[in-house]
């Protein structure tokens, strides 16, 4: 899977999956997508643009 499409799928399931406040969140998208630090903070942006465009 390329970076883009496991950065996509990252937002994908930030915007559709509750929280798990017991990891920090940069940790679950490391473990759960391969992505790297900045590719996890960047996923998480991404999140918060998506939803805020959404209201």
């Amino acid at each position: 899977m390329s970076t883009s499409a496991r950065f996509e799928e990252a937002v994908q399931w930030l915007m559709a999956t509750p929280r798990d406040r017991s990891v920090p969140i940069v940790v679950q998208l490391r473990e759960r997508f391969g992505l790297t630090p900045l590719e996890a903070c960047l996923a998480l942006k991404e999140e918060r643009l998506r939803l805020v465009r959404a209201l």
